[in-house]
């Protein structure tokens, strides 16, 4: 009986000890870790004014064109962040509440929650110096306008801003990424209608519907840069698929190789740039190139006069770009230098890019006319597999494997896009006529046809 009196007197101090040490480790944590936002961003917050069911925040509106959110954001870093969270916080709170409740999910047990936190509050606690500082004034005039902030007992406003604008990034890192799906395929020339440089693209990505049925097109026009529009959901400040106001498109995909590093910029981040920095392919291509990454990727650019090429990147290696001619088709394999790595065999080995890509070269070799923006959009709705088999609905090794968070077709000549409006691929797509609705004179009061492809 006294052993047994020992044997749990031991075991109870061990567990309070053990209780302490976590304690005293979470509360290092945050203290080493704690992000504050620079002075220098704060700016005049702008109150939301409604007009015939049109919000508005300075320069900045809000309006539904179809089932999806049209965006128009304004003026300079700051004025844009301020209006993005100040127009868009009730759509922002949705999808951080539904990123929130995917993470109970996976990490159901609140303790390996906190410590997931801390993880990623340790290893990313020097991530805002890789932001460009434009990025940096823009989530804090963000953050200061993100009131009230339901999520701050979890991280403060601005710190979390950060790790959500690198989630695409810190998500990729993780063996069984939901991001390793996308497809996308680029016609030109002689092989499409007019000549007309056509990009089509699936940002496949499975999580919440949210993030499908909430999505937004963001017109940006920020001083001084070249004005762009990206395909993504509220509260994303960088670019996962967009065009700008040159005819330059872009896409990312996901692949794996070497390593992640928390000292790179995220991979949305760079984009952004590249397209509001960009006349052409090739200096959209020159930028991302010179940039350190923060995990491995793809990046399919295109522009107006019919260029395209992939920019293979990954941290510590030398970006490696491949061009293309008049067709170019992408899953999420690497084919340049790191073709051999290990990561990347497995992930040819064991996910469905090979499949994908097989039937998306299919489908483009057995056109028989130039394409059109609505083949492209049947390219990406296409459910069967290489060789034309029959797949169960759902089937990873469909173009169309009902996860996409977006299917968006563009005509880089015209500066036109198409974007579905979801249940993934299943509903329209709807036009947006980029460039006019990235002109000054733009007016959201008035009506714009969509246009949609049924």
């Amino acid at each position: 009986m006294r052993a047994v009196q020992r044997w749990m007197r031991t075991g109870l101090r061990i567990a309070v000890s053990a209780t302490l040490c976590l304690g005293f480790a979470h509360l290092g944590t945050l203290v080493c870790t704690s992000m504050q936002p620079p002075e220098s961003a704060s700016s005049t917050y702008e109150p939301v004014r409604w007009s015939n069911g049109i919000r508005r925040a300075g320069q900045s509106y809000v309006k539904r064109h179809g089932r999806i959110l049209q965006v128009g954001l304004v003026g300079s870093p700051a004025e844009i962040g301020n209006a993005h969270a100040s127009m868009l916080h009730a759509e922002m709170v949705e999808s951080e509440a539904a990123l929130w409740s995917v993470f109970g999910r996976i990490a159901p047990w609140w303790p390996l929650r906190a410590a997931l936190i801390d993880l990623s509050r340790w290893r990313f606690r020097q991530l805002a110096l890789h932001y460009p500082q434009a990025r940096i004034d823009e989530l804090a005039a963000a953050a200061q306008a993100f009131r009230p902030d339901p999520f701050d007992d979890e991280l403060p406003t601005w710190q979390r801003f950060l790790y959500l604008n690198a989630l695409y990034d810190i998500a990729l890192s993780f063996e069984h990424s939901p991001l390793i799906g996308c497809s996308s395929v680029v016609l030109s020339g002689q092989r499409s209608a007019q000549g007309h440089t056509l990009l089509a693209r699936n940002f496949d990505f499975e999580t919440h519907e949210v993030f499908d049925l909430g999505k937004a097109v963001l017109l940006v026009r920020e001083n001084g840069k070249v004005p762009f529009a990206s395909v993504a959901w509220p509260g994303l400040i960088g670019v996962v698929s967009g065009m700008n106001a040159r005819g330059v498109g872009i896409v990312v995909h996901g692949a794996r190789a070497l390593h992640s590093s928390a000292e790179g910029e995220p991979v949305l981040l760079t984009l952004r740039d590249a397209l509001a920095e960009s006349e052409t392919a090739d200096q959209a291509a020159a930028l991302i190139a010179a940039r350190n990454p923060m995990v491995s990727h793809l990046v399919l650019v295109a522009d107006a006069s019919g260029a395209s090429l992939v920019i293979e990147r990954a941290p510590g290696a030398a970006a490696h770009i491949r061009r293309a001619t008049e067709t170019l088709a992408l899953s999420n394999h690497f084919e340049g230098p790191l073709a051999d790595d290990p990561a990347n065999i497995r992930v040819r080995e064991r996910t469905s890019t090979i499949d994908r890509r097989a039937r998306l070269e299919e489908l483009v070799g057995s056109l028989q006319h130039p394409a059109t923006v609505r083949d492209l959009a049947r390219i990406l709705r296409d459910r069967k597999g290489a060789g034309g088999r029959e797949l169960a609905a759902g089937d990873r090794r469909a173009i169309d494997a009902d996860i996409a968070t977006h299917g968006v077709v563009m005509d880089l000549s015209e500066r036109k896009l198409w974007v579905s409006e979801g249940p993934h691929l299943q509903g329209r797509f709807v036009r947006f006529d980029v460039q006019r609705l990235l002109e000054d004179s733009y007016d959201p009061e008035l009506d714009d046809p969509t246009d949609p492809i049924p």
